[in-house]
């Protein structure tokens, strides 16, 4: 049957595109390298029509599809397991940006596209998309819909589920919807478009996308700030919001920790303040008037902040590259953890007034339980999201840490949990949290996903044992 399908695929998407040895590999792993899988093979169409007549081969030879855009993702969404019975659906080659619309302000993509594609041809344009993220040079559109991804800009733009319009789906039965009509009100029953982003590839492959384009901002201003503790971060930021409304469009706060790791990786980064402090903030406006007047309101803001002692310190960017230099500091702390040794991960969400008692007192607990551990936290606090990452104590051995790594995580969870947050804030649960799924989210809406899941892929074959646990 194996030889069947692999002719099959073969005669569907050409012999080059069907890769089944060495040239497979790449894709089998995980960007962390925490899981690795085995696949009958890896395909890599080149059409809708090619998505479509490879799901159809699959579910008549009854192989798992697994749906697989740039590979970036933190939690092995995007990974086929140890079986080799699974068809890697890898979307590379559907890379056009098919149109382009200034009157409706809106971009049709293909979901192999890169983010920065996307970007950058919306700026040819005169348009802003605003996604951003710091794997946004390989990250796909297709993986960004089907993670619901946020970035650094949610604050004022929404995540990818706020800035797509339509999608195009092959589904789990092998068949093509098209809800690409890039309508902003549409009011037809169940929204489809909200179901299929952030499914994770468990209920169909999205292969394009109708997405929302934004004026380009007039000016733009950035900062970064040293702060004495994650409360007057917090206070800053709602300073932040009172005097800068919807024109401030990031926040980012980073534990001294996180921060420190990037020149110690990356000796070629250097951190624009020399004040030492406990937490840093980037922030950024974006103003649509004048370059006079997005000046004038973030001098008053940041003035206003250190009067008040929510900042002690602060860097303004005084041109494009100080500006991209700040936000490469900020984007590079992903890559210097993972050069820094094991890590536990977690990608929480904590309602802001409970921010500064959640992070105070878990790292604590952490400390006391784990001597010798250490918070390297980041996130997007601007949407009460942190990558509230626990590494290994230096010197320890890898081995050592990873047998507490599971009782750790679930002092973190259980602490989140109580917080009244989320376990996943916007990676989303893939292959290793659908256990923490289980155990922390309201059961009935769990066997609600389970129910739609079923109802749209009866057969089980789209993306098994990702979001929700094998049945």
């Amino acid at each position: 049957m194996s030889t069947d399908l692999l002719r099959t695929l073969r005669a569907i998407a050409g012999e080059p595109h069907v890769l089944t040895g060495h040239d497979a590999t790449p894709y089998l792993t995980d960007w962390r390298k925490v899981a690795t899988g085995r696949a009958l093979a890896v395909v890599r169409p080149g059409s809708t029509g090619q998505v479509r007549e490879v799901v159809r081969a699959c579910i008549a030879a009854g192989a798992p599809i697994v749906p697989q855009g740039g590979n970036t993702g933190q939690v092995a969404g995007a990974t086929p397991d140890p079986s080799g019975r699974a068809v890697v659906v890898q979307l590379a080659r559907m890379n056009c940006v098919r149109s382009i619309d200034l009157e409706d302000d809106t971009i049709v993509v293909e979901a192999g596209c890169v983010l920065q594609q996307v970007q950058d041809a919306a700026r040819a344009a005169g348009r802003l998309f605003p996604l951003s993220l710091g794997a946004e040079g390989t990250c796909q559109i297709g993986g960004n819909l089907a993670t619901n991804a946020g970035g650094t800009q949610v604050l004022r733009y929404g995540n990818a589920r706020e800035l797509a319009l339509g999608l195009e789906v092959v589904t789990a039965d092998g068949e093509v919807w098209n809800g690409l009509r890039a309508l902003r009100k549409d009011n037809t029953g169940y929204d489809l478009r909200d179901l299929y982003i952030g499914s994770e590839g468990t209920l169909g492959i999205i292969t394009a996308a109708a997405l929302k384009l934004f004026p380009l901002p007039v000016a733009q201003r950035t900062a970064f700030a040293a702060t004495r503790s994650v409360g007057q971060a917090v206070a800053l930021l709602a300073r932040s919001r009172s005097m800068l409304g919807a024109d401030l469009t990031g926040f980012e706060l980073m534990s001294a920790c996180a921060l420190r790791l990037v020149p110690a990786h990356f000796p070629v980064q250097r951190l624009p303040l020399q004040a030492q402090a406990p937490w840093y903030v980037l922030l950024e406006t974006s103003d649509s008037e004048s370059e006079a007047r997005a000046r004038e309101r973030f001098d008053a803001l940041l003035s206003a902040a250190l009067d008040t002692g929510e900042i002690c310190d602060a860097a303004i960017a005084e041109s494009v590259a100080q500006s991209n230099a700040f936000w490469h500091l900020r984007e590079s702390i992903t890559l210097a953890v993972a050069a820094e040794g094991k890590c536990a991960k977690h990608d929480i969400s904590i309602p802001a007034s409970r921010m500064a008692q959640f992070v105070t007192e878990t790292d604590l607990l952490l400390r006391q339980k784990f001597p010798g551990v250490r918070s390297a936290t980041f996130g997007h606090l601007g949407d009460g999201n942190l990558h509230y990452n626990i590494l290994q104590p230096a010197g320890q051995p890898a081995g050592e840490f990873a047998a507490v790594q599971a009782q750790l995580s679930a002092l973190v969870h259980d602490r989140v949990a109580a917080a009244g947050g989320s376990i996943s804030a916007e990676q989303g649960i893939g292959g290793l949290r659908t256990a923490d799924l289980q155990r922390y989210e309201d059961p009935v809406k769990v066997d609600l996903l389970g129910r739609i899941k079923r109802a749209l892929d009866p057969l089980g074959l789209m993306n098994p044992g990702k979001l929700l646990a094998r049945e």
